[in-house]
């Protein structure tokens, strides 16, 4: 299977580059099996379309402000996106430069503090940050909020609440999850008086979530790596649900990656670590029965990880639908709900 086979035409206009005035106000585009005909409906009624007993993964991942800038010792210009943040207030992070520094070298930043190259490591640096108290929480104050490359303005006041999900607690993102950003408290006690439970994982989204296949042969992708944190309680709840006959629905990709890297041979058991896996195709999904997941990019894993799911011709012919209907696109646009066997 080939890159190539995941494109499909988008109008820029239907790139979103502002969000919503209120989270569940987005369209949803239901996609059930089989070739039962699309629905266009709101995120507002997805209660409507799952049952009591029910259980919902969240990916409860905070993003950080992840975004700084500085200049090199020469007096060139440097752009940090920090991509993870690491002990004794060391971070790996991709830098914007003219010409990459050397180890050793130390860059200015325009916040305060100083941040040393140690090494490079492919497109990624490790940097050593000489800043006021912990590197976490003096990003909080000096950082900026790192915005994916598609929303084409800078960060607003607004952004640093709404690019986060209502749930993130766990820090150490540096992209949102984005399926979960269209839940708000009125749409999540709305599922919980239906008798829907909820769950979470973590998954820290890395920036390597933007960087773009290479490869045309699929087979040829080397995955970036991500942390993840599958704990056992969520694995009590999964177990629970499925000995009940209830259904799980992961809300993003995240949560999908993030339990098929903690299930060995279909069966979840509790997990913390690194993950790299490459769904696409061929792969069999097999840790849930629904997905709800944003619209993504042409020939991103994202869009290949949603065709093993669903089927690439039918995920393709979704995506056909929501152009012509005007859907809103990638972070800040509309969702999709795809409905499993289970859901027939």
């Amino acid at each position: 299977m080939k890159k190539s086979d995941f494109s499909y035409h988008l109008p820029p206009e239907l790139i979103a580059q502002e969000p919503l005035p209120e989270r569940s106000a987005s369209r949803m585009l239901v996609v059930p099996p089989g070739e039962a005909a699309l629905v266009d409906a709101r995120i507002r009624a997805l209660g409507d379309w799952l049952r009591p007993g029910d259980l919902m993964v969240f990916n409860d991942t905070r993003v950080i402000p992840a975004r700084l800038f500085g200049q090199k010792e020469t007096g060139g210009r440097v752009e940090i996106l920090i991509e993870r943040l690491l002990p004794d207030n060391r971070a790996r992070a991709q830098l914007g430069v003219s010409k990459p520094p050397r180890p050793g070298s130390r860059i200015a930043l325009d916040a305060g503090g100083e941040a040393v190259v140690l090494d490079r490591d492919g497109g990624f640096y490790h940097l050593q940050f000489e800043v006021p108290g912990a590197l976490e929480a003096w990003l909080l104050e000096a950082g900026r909020l790192p915005l994916p490359p598609y929303i084409r303005r800078e960060p607003g006041r607004d952004d640093a609440e709404r690019y986060q999900t209502v749930f993130a607690r766990e820090v150490g993102a540096v992209a949102a999850p984005t399926a979960g950003l269209h839940f708000d408290d009125a749409l999540l006690a709305d599922l919980r008086a239906r008798g829907i439970e909820s769950g979470h994982v973590t998954l820290h989204v890395g920036a390597g979530t933007f960087q773009p296949v290479r490869a045309d042969d699929l087979h040829q992708h080397a995955m970036h790596s991500e942390w993840i944190n599958v704990g056992a309680q969520l694995v009590a709840q999964v177990r629970r649900t499925r000995a009940a006959g209830g259904r799980v629905i992961a809300v993003g990709t995240t949560v999908v990656r993030a339990l098929e890297s903690a299930s060995v041979d279909g069966e979840l058991h509790p997990h913390s670590g690194e993950t790299s896996i490459f769904i696409f195709p061929g792969y069999r999904i097999r840790s849930v029965d629904a997905l709800l997941t944003n619209f993504h990019l042409p020939e991103s894993t994202l869009l290949m990880l949603v065709s093993a799911f669903a089927g690439r011709e039918r995920i393709l012919a979704a995506y056909a639908h929501a152009v012509r209907e005007r859907y809103r696109f990638f972070s800040y646009g509309d969702a999709m709900l795809l409905l499993g066997d289970r859901f027939g």
